[in-house]
């Protein structure tokens, strides 16, 4: 009957979290309690390292944060939650390669004393290829950049340059000093031709005229 009537406390971590050597990285954990906050709330964080080993208490609250004052994470572990709030989380600041691992959130809540205990596996890496691969983009763009908004201006200059000479050739054609030569002899010669068909018409006329028979 007493287990029946036990309150509950439930907590939950994100499974696995991921960090950047230098970079500080941020454990949340959350719970929920049945039964109301009070000071006689703990919380307690457990680290073990990922080569296995014994499990070590780097954090514990109790009304007010207590970081721990020895071993790896000294001076590097914040609290940044809220019981109030049901929030249990903690930082670490300048993790390390070495800091990979699991760690443990543990709430209890007089009276609560049933409760699930999840765990984060923190994952520690180098940022350096992401930032050559950065710094590589960077310098991609500083090369060719330049050089394309070059060749679009060229390609502009050229567009307009030949633009420019279509409309001029459709509007002013200009004949050649042979056409503008050809042309006024072509109308003499013409006009001599056709003097001639006109005169020899009218002796025709005045012929007839003078000789009925």
């Amino acid at each position: 009957s007493g287990v029946c009537n036990a309150l509950s406390l439930e907590i939950k971590v994100s499974p696995k979290v991921r960090a950047f050597v230098g970079e500080e990285v941020l454990l949340k954990c959350s719970f929920r309690s049945s039964s109301p906050i009070t000071e006689s709330l703990l919380v307690d964080w457990t680290y073990r390292p990922l080569s296995g080993g014994q499990m070590e208490t780097i954090f514990h609250y109790q009304s007010v944060p207590h970081p721990t004052a020895a071993g790896k994470f000294k001076d590097r572990i914040s609290w940044v939650g809220n019981v109030a709030n049901g929030d249990a989380s903690i930082a670490i600041q300048s993790p390390e390669l070495s800091d990979n691992g699991t760690f443990i959130c543990s709430v209890r809540n007089p009276p609560d004393v049933y409760h699930n205990i999840p765990q984060t596996l923190l994952v520690v890496t180098e940022r350096g290829l992401a930032f050559q691969l950065t710094s590589a983009a960077l310098l991609s763009i500083l090369v060719f950049l330049p050089s394309a908004l070059v060749v679009i201006l060229l390609l502009v200059r050229m567009g307009r340059k030949f633009r420019a000479m279509k409309e001029k050739g459709k509007c002013g054609y200009k004949k050649s000093s042979i056409e503008v030569s050809d042309e006024p002899e072509h109308m003499d010669r013409a006009g001599c031709c056709g003097g001639r068909i006109k005169e020899w018409c009218l002796n025709c006329v005045d012929t007839d005229e003078e000789d009925p028979y």
